[in-house]
């Protein structure tokens, strides 16, 4: 068992280091303070060719593995970008899986290429205001014309819309009662995000100002049969190819997040003089410091697992889950006593860790709840009864 990177992945991370040294603290301040998709920066991401760092070489991509997205994403949000950076980009390394996967040559060639070279964006529009979680509840639907479908409905948390020139998004085309099984009768498109007829309206939230999150509003969107991805109604079933790369992604986000906070922390407490005394000298301040990095590097030997799993071809739906569910917490602690660090200061923008506390929120909360990550083990680890 080896635990260290290899020559790839170090110069994977050297990389990536590099490309995001110009965007540095002020630069994510002014993002934080003032909104505005990271164009630069992730222009910078693109011509670096690392859009695509996990997928295949045939559509443009560098064909590696999770494990070296997840390198990527922890470097990235590591950096100082935090979430802001690290959400602007990772949807094209998971999201779009599902097209890899099940999509045409053709699609594949059509939809993705010009993604990973970074003249499209992309948006995902799965969650809808009435369903949340409960993804087989979705209403959003789709009916059969001469030419294609025509979507209508409307989707929640759809996050870079006010960008995006496309959409994958999931809609019914066969109503639920008239489904034997509640996953069934879901189809997956990715298609044009065509204004005319998307109202696209932007949350306004604590975090992470810089990437969009979205309610849309569908009126009869035209969609041409070639942007359906496989067969229809079998949607739901897809779009689980993205699951635990993104929860995998995610949890190396919050640990690059962390470890941004505890640095930050680690210094200032080096720094700062109190009664005559750094107050990094002081146990109370310490200990809690200690703890989040132990807390955080175990939490990290857990997205490696889960990505070497994954990248193996081995299941890796429980270590994925856990990973997440640790490293959210981990982040969380961690951002939490890096603004109890730095005292009053951390309540001031330009101390930065009141930002990576609000960013840490979100990988508590998206894209699966820590509740039922613990069902999810509860049931299919531990063999207990499902309880909803």
């Amino acid at each position: 068992m080896d635990f260290a990177l290899n020559d790839q992945q170090q110069d994977i991370v050297r990389a990536i280091e590099s490309v995001c040294a110009p965007f540095d603290d002020a630069y994510w301040l002014e993002r934080d303070r003032e909104g505005g998709f990271p164009e630069a920066f992730v222009q910078a991401v693109a011509d670096g060719g690392w859009l695509g760092i996990a997928m295949p070489e045939s559509v443009g991509g560098a064909g590696l593995g999770i494990t070296e997205a997840a390198l990527m994403m922890h470097t990235i949000a590591k950096s100082g970008g935090g979430f802001s950076a690290a959400s602007a980009v990772h949807m094209n390394i998971f999201g779009l899986k599902p097209i890899m996967v099940h999509g045409t040559e053709e699609q594949q060639q059509r939809m993705l290429v010009p993604v990973l070279k970074g003249e499209e964006r992309a948006c995902f529009a799965v969650t809808e205001p009435d369903a949340g979680l409960n993804t087989t509840a979705l209403q959003t639907r789709a009916d059969r014309t001469n030419d294609g479908y025509v979507i209508n409905g409307k989707k929640v948390w759809t996050s870079t819309a006010q960008i995006a020139d496309k959409m994958l998004i999931l809609v019914r085309t066969t109503p639920r009662e008239e489904c034997e099984r509640p996953a069934d009768g879901m189809s997956l498109f990715y298609t044009k995000l065509d204004r005319d007829r998307v109202d696209v309206r932007e949350i306004e939230k604590m975090g992470r100002k810089a990437v969009d999150s979205n309610e849309m509003f569908i009126d009869n969107l035209e969609v041409p049969y070639e942007d359906l991805i496989g067969e229809e109604g079998k949607g739901f079933k897809y779009i689980f190819d993205g699951f635990n790369p993104e929860r995998i992604l995610i949890a190396a986000e919050c640990i690059g997040l962390g470890q941004l906070a505890l640095s930050k922390a680690a210094n200032y407490a080096g720094e700062r003089v109190v009664f005559d005394r750094p107050i990094g000298q002081n146990q109370a301040i310490q200990h809690p410091l200690a703890q989040d990095w132990m807390a955080l590097e175990s939490a990290f030997l857990l997205v490696m697992k889960a990505a070497w799993l994954y990248d193996t071809g081995q299941s890796c739906a429980a270590e994925a889950n856990a990973a997440k569910y640790m490293a959210a917490e981990a982040a969380y602690k961690a951002c939490q006593n890096a603004v109890m660090t730095h005292g009053g200061f951390g309540y001031a923008k330009e101390f930065h860790v009141e930002r990576y506390l609000r960013e840490s929120l979100i990988g508590r909360i998206a894209p699966i709840s820590a509740q039922l990550i613990q069902n999810f083990i509860a049931e299919r680890v531990l063999g207990l009864p499902k309880s909803y």
